[in-house]
């Protein structure tokens, strides 16, 4: 499958930012699908994940409270608030996971968020 993420830009602290993510390509089922991020200098990051089954989500500890995860079939959105520019990052969407829920199979190309002070 391709996933084609979107919405990432320049915000300032404590503002808020929606980014989307959709699947195409050979759509068999819906797909368990999440959110990671990657900040210069720094490893890949968990942020967000909902299941296929029963939309159940599962938030990383430095965005539970502030990003909300939602899915309308094999689309997500991921809604940020109160962002800081600890937020700054590279966000990539993912699909399919091997490994519920911080493990991945499929990736899009990331969409850039930058928070500024």
């Amino acid at each position: 499958v391709q996933l084609q993420a979107s919405g990432g830009g320049l915000v300032l602290a404590g503002g808020s930012l929606r980014l989307s993510c959709a699947v195409s390509g050979r759509i068999s089922r819906i797909y368990d699908m999440g959110w990671f991020r990657q900040a210069p200098g720094k490893e890949r990051e968990f942020v967000a994940a909902i299941s296929r089954s029963d939309s159940t989500t599962v938030y990383g500890d430095s965005v539970k409270g502030r990003f909300t995860i939602s899915r309308d079939n094999n689309r997500i959105d991921l809604r940020m608030s109160r962002l800081s520019p600890e937020d700054t990052a590279v966000y990539y969407c993912a699909a399919e996971s091997t490994r519920w829920p911080q493990e991945f199979h499929s990736w899009g190309q990331g969409t850039l968020v930058t928070v500024s002070s």
